[in-house]
This record gives C-alpha cells, sequence and structure tokens, in this order.
C-alpha cells in the first residue's frame, strides 16, 4: 500500500463520480431528474453498506458506488442550480470542497492535528448524532407528522448548523488520512488503496452536499434581502 496508490485510485472513483455526475446535470429535466437522484441515493446506500460490512475490497463494486453517487449529485446539483435558481453552486461546492481537502492534508501533514481517541470520540459521536437528526427528519417529512426547521431552512441557525456539519465532514477526512498513513507504515496489502479510496470518496461526497446545503441556504436568505 503506497500513497500514490491510494491517490491513483481516488482519483479515478473521482473520475466515474465526476463524469456520471455532469452527464446527470445536463442531461435530465424537470420532468426526470427524480428518478437518478433516487436510483444514486439508494444504489449508493445499498453499495457502500455492503462494502462497509463486507470489508470489500472489490474495484468493480467500488467504482459502481461511484456511478451512483455520481448520479446523485448530478440529480441534486441540477435541482439546486436550476429547480432552486442558484446557477453555479455546483462548481463552487466541488471548489469548497477540494479546498478543504488540501487544508486539512496541509494541517495533517503538518502534524497541527492528529486522529486520537479523544478526537475519535468527538467526531464519532457528531456524526452519529447528525445522521439521526437526518433520518428522524426524513421520517417526519414523508409521515407529514413533523419538521426539524434548523436542517433545512435557510435561517441564521440553520446556516449554524450546516457550518457544524461541514466542520464535522472535514474532520472525517483527518481520519481517512490516518487510515492510509497507518495502511503504508504498517506495509498493508496493495488491495487495501481501495478501501482507504472509497473511505476518501465517501467523506468527499458526505463534504460536498453539505456545502451544497451550506451555500443554498445562504443563498436564500441573501435573496430575501
Amino acid at each position: 500500500m503506497t500513497i500514490e496508490g491510494v491517490a491513483e485510485k481516488t482519483g479515478v472513483l473521482l473520475l466515474i463520480t465526476a463524469t456520471v455526475a455532469l452527464a446527470t446535470a445536463f442531461t435530465v429535466t424537470s420532468e426526470t431528474f427524480f428518478a437518478p437522484l433516487i436510483i444514486g441515493l439508494l444504489g449508493s446506500l445499498v453499495l457502500s453498506l455492503f462494502i462497509v460490512f463486507k470489508r470489500s475490497i472489490n474495484p468493480s463494486l467500488i467504482c459502481a458506488y461511484s456511478a451512483f453517487e455520481g448520479l446523485f449529485i448530478g440529480g441534486i446539483t441540477w435541482f439546486y442550480e436550476v429547480a432552486l435558481d442558484l446557477p453555479g453552486i455546483g462548481i463552487i461546492a466541488a471548489l469548497l470542497t477540494f479546498a478543504i481537502l488540501g487544508a486539512m492534508l496541509a494541517i495533517y501533514r503538518a502534524g497541527l492535528i492528529a486522529w486520537n481517541r479523544n478526537l475519535a470520540i468527538a467526531v464519532v459521536s457528531s456524526v452519529v448524532a447528525i445522521f439521526l437528526i437526518y433520518i428522524v427528519s426524513i421520517i417526519g417529512a414523508v409521515t407529514g407528522a413533523y419538521s426539524i426547521p434548523i436542517i433545512h431552512d435557510a435561517t441564521p441557525w440553520g446556516i449554524a448548523f450546516s457550518l457544524f456539519v461541514v466542520a464535522i465532514g472535514a474532520l472525517c477526512l483527518v481520519a481517512d488520512f490516518d487510515f492510509i498513513e497507518r495502511g503504508v507504515q504498517s506495509g498493508a496489502r496493495k488491495e487495501l488503496e481501495w478501501r482507504a479510496a472509497f473511505g476518501l470518496m465517501m467523506t468527499l461526497v458526505w463534504l460536498y452536499i453539505e456545502i451544497l446545503r451550506l451555500l443554498a441556504k445562504i443563498g436564500v436568505m441573501y435573496a430575501r434581502r
């Protein structure tokens, strides 16, 4: 396992995701965007759970996961750019995602932050709490029984919540960097480069989506003024 190998495989996954996302975003319409969004969401969710719990390092499955993520990203980006009339939000979110990746990598390499037990407990607890809030919100939206305004509303509290989620996503990159570094130092087998690339992709996709939501909230709140 080498850092160069992980970088190459991550590049392949990013290329697959970006290609599918762009093809989806430029071909869907208001009548068809929902299909790739749902197919991408369900496909990526099922494959990610299978890969994680089966500890799979099958390149075909991991590449298929990236393709499904591309469908989802393409659909949701089209929704924000066209349906919500926020042109250019996708490219800004992508640039910010890679800027955060570069900044966190520089901070990690400089030794300013390390993935230790205390940080792991704090980040994992935050991630679990965030996803529980999302699940409760989805159940409320589907049943119509209740809603959690802080998640979706373009308010200072909603923006603060999104900033917190983006910060947690950025800290998750530290866990990915630590996994890669430990694998290289311990001489892990070459195939684990795919698992490292998969983990990094999961974090980057989540970070992109949360940045997209954050920018949308800021854009909507600014438009109200």
